[in-house]
């Protein structure tokens, strides 16, 4: 018994031990299919999950392309639309132009048929007005016949006279030419003036060269004095014998030259005598202005000028232009003009004021900023002076187109009188050192290739290089190149300042 109790408890407890062991085989067993199957599970989810990303993108650029097609075929509907837009639109407008033409044609038609309309009414009427004539004339006497016949010659008669006015006008302007030049050799004739030119003198002779250091006096107190009281520079060099005045002025040169003559001859030369002899010379040069202004004006004939223009007048007496003296020229002016004035049978008296006025301007330009002709027509203006004087003023020089006979007739005095023989010289060092210069002025600029001083130095020809200078650039070039010549050039009158820019192009035929 005890030993199948034995027997019994071992295999109970072998039993317990092999229950055991089934149990942890069957939970390990477990616990490896279910990490297995986790692990498969996983995959799988991944699998799936990158699948899923595969599908996504896919469905995603399927997405696009047909996005894309959609908009390229939208972009070719909406041209299409366009396009039929246009046509539409151009069909429209056609429309309405053959709409308005047919319109304007409907229009024109009717005119025409009124005017048809009137013009056989009007054929109408004169066709019932001849019946009534016939009828008025076969009831008319002899002598109410001859009226009628009368009255038709005389409009024939006057026609043909028309006619021969028409052809006698033709033949004077072509004899224009002819006339105007006998008028000009007449009065050119009639009037003898000198022929020696007059030279503005501001060098001032010393009886030795001793008078220099006086003149300038203790530490230049005394040339100090006499520049600051006359507004005149003296310039004392090493010319033998002789001393310079250098002034903008005229008026101001002759003061000082007047009162430093009359200095040498008294001899007493400190700045309380140089005062009282400028003082002296100022009155002295205003009488002698104010007597050449109304000797002009008596001698030209045309009295009643204002005092103020004739002292301005006779500042014209202490300036020159190429030699002439300018109110000389003024005088001769006015005499021209006033015997082409009669010949012509024009107001002579105009003619002569505005001729011995057309350069009082120059008594001022120096003072005031423009041109002569401007400054002078401004000037007579003011004074109350018609309409006829001033544009004779202003028009002299061909700036101004002449609005009148007077503008006309002055130039032509003014050209008789300077170009006459021996009216205006000029010294030829001086001449040739001023084309020179001007042409200098020019070519200091860039791009110019030859620059050409011509019409006595009236005018600068400028010529550029194309490839360099365009037409903008050739515009302000010209300005450039004027503005230059004014800055640092002395020259009577204007210089026209003309920039060429010429490209060609040249090939040859082998």
């Amino acid at each position: 018994m005890t030993d199948i109790l034995v027997v019994g408890v071992v295999a109970l407890v072998a039993g317990l031990v092999g229950f055991g062991i089934a149990l942890v085989l069957r939970r390990s067993l477990a616990l490896g299919s279910e990490s297995a199957a986790r692990a498969t599970a996983d995959r799988l989810m991944a699998e799936a999950s990158a699948r899923q990303k595969e599908i996504l993108l896919e469905a995603k650029d399927d997405a696009l392309k047909i996005g894309k097609a959609a908009e390229a075929e939208n972009r070719e509907r909406r041209a299409e639309l366009q396009r039929y837009e246009s046509r539409l639109d151009k069909k429209d407008e056609q429309l309405d132009t053959k709409t308005a033409q047919v319109e304007e044609r409907d229009r024109r038609l009717g005119e025409r048929e009124q005017a048809l309309e009137a013009e056989r009414a009007r054929i109408g009427e004169l066709q019932e007005a001849q019946r009534v004539e016939l009828s008025r004339v076969a009831a008319l006497t002899q002598e109410e016949a001859r009226e009628v016949l009368l009255q038709r010659v005389e409009g024939e008669v006057r026609e043909i006279m028309n006619r021969r006015v028409r052809e006698l006008e033709t033949d004077a302007r072509e004899l224009a030419d002819e006339r105007a030049r006998s008028y000009l050799t007449m009065a050119i004739q009639r009037y003898a003036a000198e022929a020696t030119t007059e030279h503005t003198v501001t060098v001032v002779q010393l009886p030795s060269d001793d008078m220099k250091g006086r003149i300038i006096g203790r530490e230049g107190r005394n040339i100090r004095t006499l520049e600051q009281l006359t507004g005149v520079d003296l310039i004392i060099d090493d010319t033998p014998e002789a001393v310079v005045l250098s002034g903008f002025d005229p008026i101001r040169r002759q003061v000082a030259k007047r009162a430093l003559e009359r200095l040498l001859v008294d001899g007493r030369i400190h700045p309380a005598r140089i005062e009282e002899m400028v003082s002296k010379a100022k009155v002295e040069i205003d009488q002698a202005v104010k007597e050449a202004g109304e000797a002009a004006m008596y001698e030209v004939g045309v009295p009643g000028i204002h005092p103020d223009l004739v002292k301005l007048l006779g500042r014209l007496h202490f300036r020159t232009s190429f030699g002439q003296n300018v109110l000389r020229h003024s005088v001769e002016v006015g005499l021209v003009a006033g015997m082409l004035a009669a010949e012509v049978g024009y107001d002579v008296p105009t003619m002569k004021r505005a001729g011995l006025l057309h350069d009082i301007g120059k008594a001022l330009d120096h003072e005031v900023e423009g041109a002569h002709t401007v400054i002078g027509g401004e000037l007579l203006k003011r004074y109350g002076f018609p309409q006829a004087v001033i544009d004779g003023v202003v028009g002299h020089h061909g700036d101004v187109e002449p609005v009148t006979l007077v503008g006309t007739f002055i130039s032509a005095a003014d050209a008789i009188s300077g170009a006459r023989p021996g009216a205006r010289s000029e010294i030829v060092s001086n001449y040739i050192q001023r084309l020179q210069e001007l042409e200098a002025v020019a070519n200091s600029f860039i791009g110019v290739e030859k620059a050409f001083a011509i019409q006595a130095g009236r005018e600068v020809r400028v010529i550029v290089k194309p490839e360099q200078i365009d037409d903008l650039t050739a515009a302000r070039l010209a300005r450039d190149v004027a503005q230059k010549i004014q800055d640092t050039m002395q020259y009577p009158g204007q210089v026209k300042v003309t920039v060429i820019r010429e490209t060609r192009s040249v090939d040859y035929a082998k």
